[in-house]
């Protein structure tokens, strides 16, 4: 039987796949090409003609690639003629090595020894700077998220909110720079010695974004990098650097040349040349951990390669005796298969008791039989093609292994796919020996393992290689109050009766164990893109009338008492 949900998606892509010019042959190829797509629209809206797609900046110069390149196809699949449609949007570029080095050198011009002009500019006028590239972001709004749509499949209302969301990070990291500025403005006596202590940056960054949040997770590492002076690299992910091309001139616009740098290409090619260079002083990597264990390997002086990374997650969910199913099945189901399950933050295994395990598992496979899936900008829709067109090939075999070893899929339909679209899949009992008990899965399946005394779930917690998050659901304080004790030393962040998530961006976001290395959030990341920085001197009468006469002259921007508000 095929589910209603995968029916849906084909019935409702082959109904929304029209054409609008009569020059294709009903005997036409399945597959539209590069050249054809300017004769189709989908569901009234016309396929995006791309024809930025070859562009990339390096030291304040937008450049156009005219050597080899990749054809980015969408995720997204039509059923059209007996065929499957899958468009092209454009053409994106594969820079080489010698490209990539010459990104690298415009950031060290940029940084010229720390005496560039960012990296010495007033706090004041770099967060002008940023200001002045956020008001040009806006306005860029509408392209962005269509891209986003056709590239990734992110629904629209999602998409929406990662762009805000983008711009509110931005806005909150202004913010906590003035804050962070205003708190270091003043001097320090101590033993005899005066001093202002501030923060300063660390040089040439290498910032890699992950493809399921394209636009948000690349600024929650490039944006704090810049504000606190250091010139960057940014690689785009392999999946959503369309999306980025819209915002090639506010960067070139905004910033002074080489500050900000933008490349695409394979990782292998062109990432290993620049790390080896010596050149990069730190990391900023989001992605999987056995990735960022090679980039760090790549330095020729590991020992000062600084890194900000946030890397794997199997987060569990804990649904305990006495948990409200009201509650934790929409928080299970929003935490789990919220963007397809391709999320870090994801719900990847639940653990629940005994005596709630049918509950739990009918339940939410009636609230998966509900989920609409369609294409990314139809109301209502929660379920998409995933991004990966090769990803389902994975899940599929996560799935067959746990069934050959005893599993089940208890949902109907669950695991059914069709090209890059899979419907969600409960899989039931799951246990250690299969992968999906341990495995990072980062797509639409939900393990489930059940369990009788809350010792079994404390295991699993302390054998994971992994420490992000848990979702507790429960009430009993006296089951919960130990529980929390013993996880917040497993994990970063413990969630009571909600799904694990990152925000808001206030709150420290990082990881233990293989999960991260350095904490993402509006204040944190700041601190992580800088170093604490002093001027000292002693406290005699001479000294203390020079730094006066310094301060007087404005002669230097670091040592200073301006307030900002």
């Amino acid at each position: 039987m095929v589910s209603r949900n995968l029916m849906g998606y084909i019935r409702e892509s082959a109904e929304s796949l029209v054409q609008t010019e009569n020059d294709m042959s009903s005997n036409a190829s399945p597959i539209a090409s590069h050249a054809d797509r300017r004769n189709w629209q989908s569901d009234g809206r016309p396929i995006p003609k791309i024809e930025d797609g070859l562009r990339y900046l390096i030291g304040g110069e937008i450049r156009e690639w005219s050597g080899d390149q990749q054809d980015v196809k969408s995720c997204l699949f039509f059923d059209w003629n007996g065929g499957i449609v899958r468009p092209s949007l454009g053409p994106a570029p594969l820079l080489d090595e010698s490209e990539a080095l010459q990104a690298l050198e415009a950031a060290q011009a940029a940084w010229d020894h720390g005496k560039g002009k960012w990296p010495t500019m007033t706090v004041a006028e770099r967060i002008h700077a940023v200001e002045e590239f956020t008001a040009r972001m806006k306005a860029v709004r509408e392209t962005v998220v269509e891209r986003m749509m056709w590239e990734i499949g992110k629904t629209q209302a999602d998409s929406y909110k990662e762009f805000d969301r983008t711009v509110q990070y931005i806005e909150d990291s202004v913010q906590a720079l003035k804050v962070l500025d205003r708190n270091n403005s003043g001097f320090s006596i101590e033993n005899g010695f005066l001093a202002q202590v501030r923060r300063s940056p660390f040089g040439p960054t290498l910032c890699m974004g992950p493809y399921n949040y394209p636009l948000n997770e690349t600024f929650t590492t490039l944006l704090p990098a810049i504000l606190m002076g250091n010139p960057v690299i940014s690689k785009l992910p392999r999946f959503g650097q369309l999306l980025n091309n819209p915002l090639l001139e506010a960067f070139r616009d905004s910033f002074p040349p080489g500050v900000v740098n933008i490349i695409n290409g394979r990782g292998g090619t062109i990432i290993p040349p620049i790390i080896q260079s010596g050149g990069i002083e730190l990391l900023a990597f989001i992605g999987s951990s056995k990735t960022a264990d090679k980039l760090k390997q790549y330095h020729p002086q590991p020992h000062r390669f600084k890194c900000v990374l946030s890397l794997d997650a199997k987060n569990l969910a804990v649904v305990l005796p006495d948990a409200d199913m009201k509650v934790a099945v929409p928080q299970i189901i929003a935490g789990a298969l919220g963007f397809n399950g391709q999320r870090c933050t994801a719900l990847k295994i639940i653990y629940v008791h005994k005596s709630r395990r049918e509950e739990l598992i009918t339940l939410l496979g009636e609230a998966i039989s509900k989920m609409k899936a369609g294409l990314p900008w139809a109301p209502g829709v929660q379920l998409t093609p995933v991004a990966d067109i090769e990803a389902v090939n994975w899940f599929r075999s996560l799935i067959d292994e746990a069934e050959e070893m005893g599993a089940k899929v208890m949902n109907e339909g669950g695991g059914e796919f069709v090209e890059n679209f899979m419907h969600p899949a409960i899989v039931f009992p799951v246990t250690k020996e299969m992968r999906l008990f341990t495995v990072e899965q980062f797509g639409p399946i939900i393990p489930i393992a059940e369990y009788e005394d809350v010792s079994e779930v404390m295991e699993y917690a302390v054998e994971s290689e992994f420490g992000q998050q848990v979702s507790l659901f429960g009430n009993d304080p006296l089951v919960l109050g130990p529980m929390i004790d013993a996880l917040v030393n497993q994990v970063s962040r413990v969630n009571l009766n909600t799904q694990c998530q990152r925000g808001p961006d206030s709150f420290p976001f990082t990881g233990r164990k293989a999960s991260a290395e350095g904490t993402l959030s509006v204040a944190d990341a700041l601190k992580r893109f800088s170093i604490r920085t002093l001027v000292a001197t002693d406290y005699s009468e001479q000294n203390r009338e020079l730094v006066n006469e310094i301060l007087k002259s404005r002669s230097s921007n670091f040592l200073r008492t301006d307030f900002m508000f």
